[in-house]
């Protein structure tokens, strides 16, 4: 891949390895104290399994030793020149991952890699992909936890399904369901929030797993401020991504309720139409058009993604 340096030194050659069936991606930005009980942590996991894996550490421009510690304890490292975010880093691992299933974690340490039997168990049900779901106790602080059960709700209302963690890290799902959306993803660190609306969007069937995470080795990349105001954004990006429609029609219900509040007021009391009136209705018209324009476009940027991936018969691939 371009821009990425591929490294695991510590792995037999190709012909004594088995096939991996799952491939367990770690995006890792200055985790050098975490990194490698994250990764004795899977192998230890994944031997209890006894099934084939590779564990994929996607080094994000790390400024300390992550990426030797990863490889020491037996991870393959992919290396970004520079820190993209922790998006790219996670589709920096999909990319080059070669299992059929998928399992994305953390590599702060605040996720317990014994958790990996519970989310595979859970997939094999018959989930495309299965969510680990921070339960109450197990949230950074109290106002991360009020924002994401913020955007659990608005994500249940924009879904019609009851979304437990909107933001969680953790989860496993089928590669080539994943794939489908891998032009959606976005670089930062909302891409979990992307990832399971597009998979509802798609009519995949989404599971989830209540589980326990312990608070982060290192500090945070998480910046209070600047990174509350983004995921405040992130509300209204799920609608925009997921349904338009909802989101538009009940702000143009409310002009148009507006306005004809106040054309009653003014009518009752002056015997005219005010100007108001007219900008709130008019208002309220072009809000809904906007949204059902936008309902079009999406449906087709879901449609995009799968010709991409599922080109057409008759169509060379280029």
């Amino acid at each position: 891949m371009r821009n990425t340096i591929l490294s695991n030194p510590s792995v037999p050659a190709a012909e004594t390895m088995p096939v991996p069936e799952i491939s367990i991606i770690i995006p890792a930005c200055n985790e050098s104290g975490s990194i490698a009980g994250v990764v004795e942590g899977v192998h230890q996991a994944m031997s209890v399994l006894q099934r084939a894996y590779e564990i994929l550490v996607v080094n994000d421009g790390s400024t300390d030793d992550t990426a030797e510690a990863a490889r020491q304890a037996g991870a393959m490292v992919i290396t970004h020149p520079y820190t993209i975010g922790n998006g790219a880093a996670v589709k920096t691992g999909i990319r080059h991952a070669t299992g059929k299933i998928l399992c994305m974690m953390d590599g702060d340490g605040q996720h317990d890699p014994a958790d990996i039997s519970r989310l595979l168990a859970r997939q094999e049900e018959g989930f495309d992909m299965v969510v680990g779901a921070r339960q109450g106790g197990s949230q950074a602080n109290r106002w991360r936890g009020l924002a994401n059960a913020l955007y659990n709700r608005l994500a249940s209302y924009m879904t019609g399904h009851r979304v437990e963690d909107l933001t969680s890290g953790y989860r496993v799902g089928l590669a080539e369901k994943v794939r489908e959306f891998l032009h959606l993803l976005p670089n930062g660190f909302s891409y979990p929030t992307t990832i399971t609306m597009a998979f509802f969007r798609a009519g995949y069937p989404v599971a989830y797993v209540p589980l326990d995470v312990a608070p982060r080795i290192g500090k945070s990349h998480i910046r209070p401020i600047k990174d509350g105001i983004r995921f405040l954004l992130i509300i209204f990006k799920i609608g925009t991504l997921y349904s338009p429609f909802k989101l538009f029609v009940p702000v143009a219900f409310v002009h148009c309720l507006f306005g004809l509040g106040y054309y009653a007021y003014t009518f009752v009391s002056s015997g005219r139409l005010s100007i108001m009136t007219v900008f709130m209705l008019t208002a309220g018209v072009t809000i809904f058009l906007i949204g059902l324009v936008s309902e079009q476009i999406t449906q087709l940027m879901y449609m995009r993604g799968r010709e991409n991936l599922f080109p057409a018969k008759d169509t060379p691939r280029q």
